[in-house]
């Protein structure tokens, strides 16, 4: 390669990164701000650092974390407060950048942010109400909290949670939730709501069979059909025959 060459392409590039400081919208620019930056429109370093691309901080100036939902940028109050909002006073650290992008940029390219659940301080994920309205279907009337008991915090659906690993709910067992689970504490369950078993009949009819560890009914009795019974030593004793009550 020619001397005259290298000192074009020398000339080209600093000719380049001299344009890129001066018009940095027009040279690298992903495209148009958002409606609400409209008034930022050619000012770069209002949002963005020097080779180090945009800032939570640079954000943070405008937009106070502790305002978010509340007041304007301008420091008025809002006239409709966004509940959807307050979240942002419960993030474990302020990367405004982790779920936002101001620039419009070439839809077909453009990088599909997901607000990141874990984001959020620890305390904060158990509160879903905060942010999402309680499911108004049947089966979610019967549900109080406990969300994670069904959910992951990555996708709403499909449901994780498998009844029929615990016990299956056949048309003679589709009853309230809080039929088994008294106070919706899903971490216990009874058959007392509806079977007329008394604590002392169970017992004694266990023990009879060997059984010593009989509290928890669905270890053994996963459904009902009464002769689906979980059989061997799990449990306490071997597997005897049909319980009366």
């Amino acid at each position: 390669m020619s001397k005259i060459v290298k000192i074009l392409l020398a000339v080209n590039l600093v000719i380049l990164a001299a344009l890129t400081f001066i018009y940095p919208n027009l040279m690298v620019g992903p495209g148009k701000l958002i409606p609400g930056h409209k008034a930022l429109e050619g000012d770069c370093f209002a949002c963005h650092a020097v080779f180090t691309g945009a800032s939570s901080d640079k954000c943070a100036t405008c937009h106070k974390p502790a305002d978010i939902g509340r007041l304007t940028t301008t420091g008025l109050a809002l006239t409709m407060p966004s509940t959807k909002a307050a979240f942002h006073q419960d993030l474990k650290s302020q990367d405004c950048v982790a779920c936002h992008s101001d620039h419009a940029g070439v839809k077909r390219f453009a990088r599909q942010r997901q607000f990141d659940h874990s984001l959020l301080k620890q305390t904060t994920l158990t509160q879903c109400q905060t942010c999402h309205k309680t499911p108004t279907d049947s089966l979610h009337k019967q549900v109080t909290g406990n969300c994670q008991s069904c959910h992951t915090q990555q996708k709403w659906t499909p449901a994780t949670f498998d009844h029929n690993k615990f016990f299956v709910l056949d048309r003679d067992h589709n009853a309230p939730c809080a039929t088994c689970h008294v106070r919706n504490d899903y971490s216990q369950s009874t058959c007392y709501g509806c079977h007329e078993h008394t604590p002392d009949n169970i017992r004694r009819e266990h023990i009879k069979e060997g059984i010593s560890k009989y509290e928890n009914c669905v270890e053994c009795h996963r459904s009902g059909n009464k002769h689906d019974i979980k059989g061997g030593r799990e449990g306490g004793g071997e597997r005897g025959g049909e319980h009366d009550d």
